[in-house]
């Protein structure tokens, strides 16, 4: 239980007013916790979609600037956060270290700002497309947020930490790599089967070849421009994960 709750505290904005232990069983709960998390999240904006859409009326774009900004409002705008970050730091074209010390600064450039900004255009796209064409949403809308962030903790249990200090290290350090990856996977597999007997077969495959290769190429390209996994990087990572896969899954439909 204080897994979840310490998963609560840390990647949504509801209040948990409690002081949780961060021990080693706690934070690779936190973690395994997480896909849930986002099982959560995605419930939220497909409620959003229910009632903006099915019952209001509302048309396809403001249905879906408003699904995308009960995502947002849900995760406090964190792995945007980490989004905005990891563009400033990679566009600076600087050496390793200097990225490094972007991603620290709690202050969002130009790069930053753009990447944000195409992004939430890119996902109102999305989800507007997706309305457009019909169909029950709901199995989508709950199983892409958890593979994302399946597949975040995956990279992040695979990956040394670019840095010495910080929280993702700090995490890294106290969480068991076995239990975590074990149970990633485990979750991972369910949803791709539950994909496949509510959507298709097809569909699962193709999300699970894009994960996989998406999984690779990020854990090298974050080795190649930053030695290593930050918390930004596993922002990043979750925020792009969840477009391309709502991508494949609008190319597939």
């Amino acid at each position: 239980m204080n897994g979840l709750l310490l998963a609560i505290q840390f990647f949504t904005v509801i209040p948990v007013n409690k002081e949780l232990p961060l021990g080693r069983k706690n934070v690779t709960m936190m973690y395994g916790s997480l896909p849930f998390i986002g099982a959560f999240i995605g419930l939220g904006m497909y409620s959003v979609l229910a009632l903006t859409f099915n019952v209001a009326g509302f048309g396809f774009f403001l249905a879906a600037v408003l699904i995308t900004l009960t995502g947002v409002l849900l995760t406090g705008g964190l792995h945007l956060d980490g989004l905005a970050d990891t563009s400033d730091a990679f566009f600076s074209y600087r050496d390793r270290q200097k990225r490094l010390e972007i991603l620290e600064d709690p202050r969002i450039g130009a790069f930053g700002t753009m990447a944000v900004v195409l992004f939430l255009l890119l996902k109102v796209a999305l989800f507007q497309e997706l309305i457009q064409r019909g169909g029950d949403l709901i199995v989508l809308f709950v199983t892409i947020p958890i593979l994302a962030r399946a597949s975040m903790n995956i990279v992040m249990a695979t990956t040394r930490s670019a840095k010495d200090k910080g929280l993702v290290h700090y995490f890294k350090e106290q969480t068991n790599t076995y239990i975590l990856l074990a149970f990633s996977f485990a979750v991972g597999f369910i949803t791709l089967f539950v994909i496949g007997f509510f959507i298709g077969n097809f569909l699962a495959l193709i999300i699970l070849l894009v994960i996989s290769a998406g999984v690779l190429l990020f854990r090298s390209w974050s080795f190649r421009h930053f030695g290593g996994i930050t918390g930004d990087l596993c922002g990043a990572l979750i925020e792009g994960m969840e477009a391309v896969l709502w991508l494949v899954a609008l190319f597939c439909m």
